[in-house]
């Protein structure tokens, strides 16, 4: 058995059109694996597909509403009528709408919790009946490093991202009997257009990120791809609730 490959695999990547998420995708699709790319920009999506075909494998843009309960079990079921199969789910779509927390209305809360958290819940529940029955599967949850810090200007991110950590446990124990792996990945500081936004609104972000981070450098949408491929693979058929810091060293860093 060949512990990393994905041959012959399909994973559907939520937000995979850009990012933390196209970093996952392209490492998938590396190992052999189809991807759905899921988003609600086409032309963006369809760009991605396009990418991720040229390493060899097939991929199609699927376009989704994952805040919605019946787009994402739509999105399923048009990953399965397109690949044949579903085999991996990497939750990754997010929204950060940063200010301080007494300064969100009630309208931003939903926003984001429903598109970073419920969405996660609701392709779960989406793709579980089509891993139980293919005899296993494997999800990955995408957290963030508020899961496990506190940050004045991103209560409600932070709530999101720690609601996906104990989502994931509790999947993680209700399906281990059908062979299913759910972990949470916690990107650290990666330069994505998210963190961008935060660095324009934090003049000091940049280098407070440098100071604490061992690895010295703030990471890379491909530094999350290998461990899309280890939580995806047979690689971690006995790795199942876990919550996993892909930071540089950052929440280990005491001072």
């Amino acid at each position: 058995m060949k512990l990393f490959d994905l041959g012959g695999r399909v994973a559907l990547v939520t937000g995979g059109n850009g990012g933390i998420g196209l970093g996952m995708a392209t490492g998938l699709a590396q190992a052999g694996a189809a991807i759905a790319v899921v988003g609600r920009n086409t032309q963006k999506g369809e760009a991605a597909a396009a990418q991720l075909r040229t390493l060899g494998v097939d991929s199609a843009f699927i376009a989704a509403d994952v805040a919605d309960h019946a787009a994402c079990a739509a999105m399923v079921r048009d990953t399965v009528a397109r690949f044949g199969r579903l085999d991996i789910l990497i939750n990754n779509a997010g929204i950060n709408l940063g200010k301080r927390p007494e300064d969100y209305p009630v309208a931003e809360w939903h926003q984001i919790i429903d598109t970073n958290l419920s969405s996660a819940f609701y392709a779960c529940q989406a793709a579980y009946p089509e891993m139980q029955t293919a005899g296993g599967g494997k999800i990955i949850n995408i957290g963030s490093m508020t899961s496990l810090f506190g940050v004045s200007y991103a209560a409600v991110y932070a709530a999101s991202k720690g609601g996906i950590v104990q989502l994931s446990k509790s999947l993680a124990t209700a399906w281990a009997k059908d062979n299913i792996q759910v972990n949470a990945v916690l990107p650290g500081w990666i330069d994505t257009e998210l963190t961008r936004r935060s660095r324009k609104r934090v003049e000091t972000l940049h280098d407070s990120v440098l100071a604490r981070t061992p690895a010295g450098r703030w990471g890379a949408p491909q530094d999350l791809a290998g461990v899309a491929v280890f939580l995806a693979s047979a690689a971690s058929d006995f790795v199942t609730g876990t919550a996993i810091p892909i930071d540089g060293g950052y929440s280990a860093q005491g001072l």
